[in-house]
């Protein structure tokens, strides 16, 4: 298969022609190392795409196929048909709290959508320091560059392999999609995209001030400047380690870095003057964005994973409830408002609900308005489905929604969240969710209604799915007109 840059060969694989670990830029290592994305260079002869590329720099366990090396800046595209022309195209981004995430993760195997007539692009980014530490000497936000840069090799290569550059719908889940809002307000990305796909749009941003504080703390631990020059030395696995232990950090000194602790990751997308000058909601809502044609959405239970891993479910007491309220509520009066409006929940439920609507269910519900009041078009969901593991406790939880999209069931996000058969509400749900994809990226419509202020009409996918009025009527009052604010000195620390 012939590319801008060279011929790449790769494999017929369960009816689809797969290319794995193509360079779309150069490896960002030695001088390259917190830069910008270069492009990539070209080549004489063929270049095996057989394998997935090596891995970015991980905070994380990671179930994932990957090669050695430095060449962490590639792509996989996964064609129903190379000779064909104009199928539609979805680039996945993927997801892992700024922290971690590939695109060779089996959750994201493209079969079902391929054989639906979609040519399937997975994304490897730089994520943790190496794409959003914010450190002197190098541009904020790498890894969203490396989107961009990815996207632009889409545009250049994707007709070869029987895609439609005019039809390319971004998607994403979780920093993934975090990662779309943002990539919808920055100009270079623009163009390059037409649809988006957003899952549980996580609201975390961080000013330059804190960010800068963050690395210098994390910098220290090596006892070098937090300025590219100095990192270049330290090993880009160590500093990832590093990454991860600092996470503890943050959760131990709660009163330094109040909602940063609580969340226990201390990188994410930096608003900056170059590169993102403004959050994506107040971006698109004050007319700095056009809007687009958005799928977006969120699960219903999405704190319940947090809960569960951290061994915490069930045992959550009342004064963790009202730190959850004083920390991520929004100010000056919603403490007080959950309580009047979820009077009988319990110190859980309470806990739950204010830390799931503050970290995805809102900001998600604020892009699709936002989207909306830029012109777009929004389409809204909620996923009810409960997994069907653990008993059931992991309820409609963050991440269900993967490997219902993808239709991998064999994955170990599959069988950790639906067991080894999956039952037939959940195939049903799958089906109605990847038909709701394909569509969507093919046409613009997922197949109900679009969002109104007037109506708020929203698709809860579960075993019964309907469309109604917005589920979660009294979180959206409670956040009406408070949208996610970037995480600074200030409010980071309380």
């Amino acid at each position: 298969m012939g590319t801008a840059e060279g011929v790449v060969e790769g494999r017929w694989r369960s009816g689809r022609a797969e290319f794995r670990g193509v360079s779309y830029a150069r490896p960002p290592v030695g001088g390259l190392r917190f830069a910008a994305p270069a492009p990539p260079g070209s080549w004489d002869g063929t270049r095996q795409a057989a394998d997935f590329g090596p891995l970015p720099p991980q905070s994380g366990p990671v179930q994932a196929e990957s090669a050695h090396g430095d060449d962490w800046l590639t792509l996989n595209v996964s064609t129903p048909d190379p000779g064909a022309t104009g199928l539609p195209v979805l680039v996945w981004i993927p997801g892992g709290a700024y922290i971690t995430g590939v695109g060779s993760d089996p959750a994201y195997d493209a079969a079902r959508l391929c054989r639906a007539g979609l040519v399937v692009v997975s994304v490897n980014y730089r994520v943790g320091v190496e794409g959003f530490g914010h450190v002197a000497g190098a541009p904020a936000n790498r890894g969203l560059l490396d989107q961009i840069a990815a996207l632009a090799w889409v545009q250049r290569n994707i007709v070869r392999f029987g895609g439609d550059p005019s039809l390319v719908t971004v998607a994403g889940q979780s920093a993934g999609a975090g990662s779309i809002a943002a990539l919808l307000t920055m100009r270079p990305a623009r163009e390059l995209f037409r649809r988006a796909i957003a899952h549980s749009v996580p609201g975390n941003h961080i000013t330059p001030a804190l960010a800068r504080e963050v690395a210098a703390v994390l910098a220290g631990r090596f006892g070098v400047a937090p300025t590219a020059d100095a990192l270049r030395d330290v090993d880009p696995w160590h500093l990832a380690d590093e990454l991860t232990a600092f996470g503890g950090v943050l959760a131990a000194d709660p009163v330094r870095w109040g909602r940063l602790a609580r969340l226990g990751v201390p990188v994410c997308p930096v608003v900056d003057t170059d590169v993102l000058p403004q959050t994506p909601w107040s971006a698109l809502a004050g007319g700095r964005a056009d809007g687009i044609e958005l799928l977006v959405g969120h699960t219903r239970d999405e704190f319940r994973l947090f809960s569960v891993m951290a061994g915490r479910w069930g045992t959550f007491t009342d004064d963790d409830a009202q730190t959850a309220l004083d920390l991520f509520a929004p100010k000056p009066h919603g403490a007080a408002a959950y309580r009047a409006a979820f009077p009988g929940a319990t110190a859980g439920e309470l806990l739950e609900t204010v830390e799931s609507d503050a970290l995805f269910r809102m900001p998600s519900l604020h892009l699709a308005q936002a989207n909306m009041m830029a012109g777009g078009t929004s389409y809204l969901f909620e996923l009810c489905l409960a997994s069907t593991t653990s008993s059931g406790v992991l309820g409609a939880c963050h991440s269900l929604d993967v490997p219902l999209a993808f239709g991998t069931w064999d994955s170990p996000a599959g069988r950790g969240l639906f067991g080894d058969v999956p039952g037939p509400a959940a195939l049903r749900v799958s089906q109605e969710i990847g038909d709701a994809w394909v569509r969507f990226a093919g046409t613009g419509d997922p197949g109900w209604a679009a969002y109104r202020p007037d109506r708020r009409l929203t698709r809860v996918w579960d075993a019964e799915s309907v469309t109604v009025p917005f589920p979660e009527e009294a979180s959206r009052q409670i956040w009406e007109g408070h949208t996610p604010a970037p995480f600074d000195i200030a409010t980071g620390r309380g």
